[in-house]
């Protein structure tokens, strides 16, 4: 199973069966990172340009054979479970899902627990930012024990209970009162 830069596990033996398509894929197949981010890499900008910017691998799903490839999470349902978020409009409460990284862009290939057979380092493209979404209970069991990503898992009490909770009170902020309720009850 690959893990984190701190030996970790990350709940998964390759990321890039879970991964979704790159974060710098356009709709119609073309790549925003050498459109909007040419300085950074002027060779692969160069590469992309004489093809019309299209997306060398988006077609093959290779992504690991790109050097930019990112896979980030919207962050709305846990991959686990299935537990939905709910957001509190100003509350800093933290947050029901979490990002959890199955791959990370800056790795450092000799921390401990890395793969020595890395697909990405053997081709050269380097890591890649693979993300996730799971809740803080799914991800702290896949980092605290042998739980996969891809288990048959159903959200624990205490995450259906936060999840009610702040249902229970987003609900109760959208209910209408009047001025005149809301100052009467203040006396």
């Amino acid at each position: 199973m690959e893990r984190t830069p701190d030996g970790t596990p990350v709940g998964v033996d390759d990321p890039y069966a879970v991964a979704g398509v790159c974060d710098h894929l356009t709709d119609d197949g073309r790549c925003r990172f050498a459109l909007t981010r040419a300085g950074d890499d002027s060779e692969f900008a160069a590469a992309r340009r004489a093809d019309g910017y299209d997306c060398h691998v988006g077609a093959d799903g290779e992504w690991h054979a790109c050097p930019h490839y990112r896979s980030t999470t919207d962050g709305r349902e846990c991959h686990r479970c299935g537990l939905a978020e709910v957001r509190l409009a100003h509350d800093d409460a933290r947050p029901l899902v979490e990002e959890h990284h199955l791959s990370y862009g800056d790795a450092d290939s000799s921390a401990p627990g890395a793969s020595e057979s890395d697909d990405s380092e053997s081709d050269g493209a380097g890591p890649h930012e693979i993300t996730v979404a799971l809740c803080r209970w799914c991800h702290r069991k896949v980092h605290k024990s042998f739980a996969r990503i891809d288990d048959d898992a159903v959200p624990d009490p205490e995450a259906i209970a936060a999840r009610e909770s702040r249902r229970s009170k987003e609900q109760s902020e959208s209910a209408f009162e009047t001025a005149s309720e809301r100052f009467d009850r203040q006396e």
